[in-house]
């Protein structure tokens, strides 16, 4: 084939599924107790008839464990958020917390209202409001009706996410469960309103595959009106326009995101906009945020004679030159690679290197790695330390806090050594899956979903491109399939 020429699709037909039992060793294993994998006679390729099929397997799963994420706050839903109980039984909640304290108990709207001061971008807002205009006056827990409603959403979100998931795994639907069980998501989808950017993103992702380049910028930029982290999404698409040569797809998903997020932030920059900038504000003068390595740096120093603290300027250059590099490392993987990188992988490392080195990391953050990782990295073993590790962490945070809020002795609680190792701990698990990612981009054959027979199922507008810019020049591949 003549160098450079794109790699023709193959011809579609029924879509083969993977079986996970047969294709992951973790799970090949744990079946032995059950009479082992399936065997070559039993063919669940395809989706067969019935009830059930994968997608309503996967949501009783995401049931399942929303169950267990209801239950995991029962103690504060019963008992309350006062004091130090949110901390004491690790149910805290920002929807509790800010029910009354940015004002949503007098008026739904108040992160609009004159001198406004809410936190967050504005559709999060939008958000917020909308579900505080749900709950009517009266004389009950309006504090934990505002909670159920938000938790009810956050389901409803988590099961999109999951069915946008096995959608966009191509002959790897399967991989969704682990974004259906994620022991992350149960502990902190019910923190914040994060679930609603990590499905805007997850369906973006699933335009993309479907080669809808547009509609996929729109719904990245709904997620960044939502939360920053979705318009990294861009960071992968740049790299693959870059190899491939093929720019279009690159404007038009930068067009719509455009028009997404000028549409939802400009009425509200006009209409207030000091309320509308305070968020910008906030992020950039806020110091080391909890369980990040600036404040595990921080308390680090305060113990350890000439060590010097960081204060929020000096974050501010570190984190972003930390994070910059990072992003060119994965441009530069991303050219050196054999084989046309997928591009799930590529998103999984931006948003990886953006949490290790951002100067806030909240314990929902973790949920927006899930279900990038189940398709960027779709191995159990892997996926299950690194969320076991993530448990830990989610613990050490509210042992923290406890200890320096309750009245007791220091002898009772976590030292915060053991919370400041969690954080290195979180970290350097964040750090190997992330390594495991980047190997198989430099090592194709490893990469559990081309194993299976697929180039990359997110592709959508690069799927068959041939490589037209790789570093170093001379070296050429014939495509995505060559």
């Amino acid at each position: 084939m003549p160098e450079n020429t794109a790699v023709p699709e193959p011809r579609r037909g029924p879509v083969r599924i993977t079986v996970p039992t047969r294709n992951d060793p973790l799970l090949r294993q744990l079946t032995e107790v059950v009479g082992g994998p399936l065997g070559r006679h039993t063919d669940p390729g395809r989706v067969t008839p019935g009830f059930w099929r994968i997608e309503r397997v996967l949501i009783l799963l995401t049931g399942i464990a929303a169950i267990l994420a209801v239950l995991s706050k029962n103690m504060c839903r019963l008992y309350g958020w006062g004091g130090e109980n949110s901390y004491q039984w690790a149910c805290y909640s920002d929807w509790a917390a800010l029910f009354h304290a940015r004002g949503f108990a007098d008026n739904a709207f108040a992160p609009f209202a004159a001198g406004a001061q809410f936190e967050y971008p504005v559709l999060m807002s939008v958000v917020a409001s909308l579900t505080a205009a749900l709950v009517p006056a009266g004389n009950y827990d309006r504090t934990l009706a505002f909670y159920d409603l938000n938790v009810f959403f956050a389901v409803l979100l988590w099961f999109v996410v999951v069915i946008a998931t096995a959608r966009s795994a191509g002959r790897r639907p399967w991989d969704a469960a682990m974004v259906a069980l994620a022991p992350g998501i149960i502990l902190a989808s019910t923190i914040n309103w994060d679930m609603w950017a990590v499905m805007f993103l997850a369906l973006a992702m699933l335009a993309w595959s479907r080669n809808m380049p547009f509609v996929a910028g729109v719904l990245v930029g709904l997620g960044t009106a939502m939360k920053l982290y979705p318009v990294l999404f861009f960071g992968a698409v740049i790299v693959l326009a870059i190899r491939s040569g093929r720019l279009r797809p690159l404007w038009l998903s930068l067009a719509g995101a455009a028009v997404a997020w000028v549409g939802v932030n400009l009425p509200a920059a006009i209409a207030n906009f000091d309320s509308w900038s305070y968020f910008l504000t906030f992020t950039g003068d806020r110091g080391a945020g909890l369980s990040s390595i600036w404040h595990a740096w921080n308390l680090t120093a305060a113990v350890v004679p000439g060590m010097p603290s960081l204060d929020a300027s000096m974050i501010n250059v570190l984190a972003f030159t930390l994070f910059f590099l990072s992003c060119v490392g994965v441009l530069v993987l991303g050219l050196v690679a054999p084989r046309r990188p997928r591009f799930a992988p590529l998103l999984f490392l931006i948003v990886g290197a953006f949490i290790l080195f951002n100067k806030v990391y909240s314990p929902q953050f973790v949920i927006w790695l899930v279900p990038l990782a189940a398709l960027a990295w779709p191995r159990w073993r892997d996926f299950l330390v690194w969320q076991l590790i993530e448990v830990l962490h989610f613990w050490a945070i509210w042992m923290y806090l406890y200890a320096e809020t309750a009245d007791i002795q220091a002898s009772n609680t976590f030292p915060p050594s053991f919370y400041v190792f969690a954080v290195l701990g979180h970290m350097i698990a964040t750090g190997y899956l992330m390594y495991r990612v980047a190997h198989s981009i430099m090592n194709p054959d490893f990469d559990p979903v081309r194993r299976v027979g697929q180039d990359d199922p997110q592709a959508g507008p690069f799927a068959g491109a041939a490589d037209r810019f790789t570093w170093p020049l001379k070296r050429r591949s014939v495509g995505a399939d060559g």
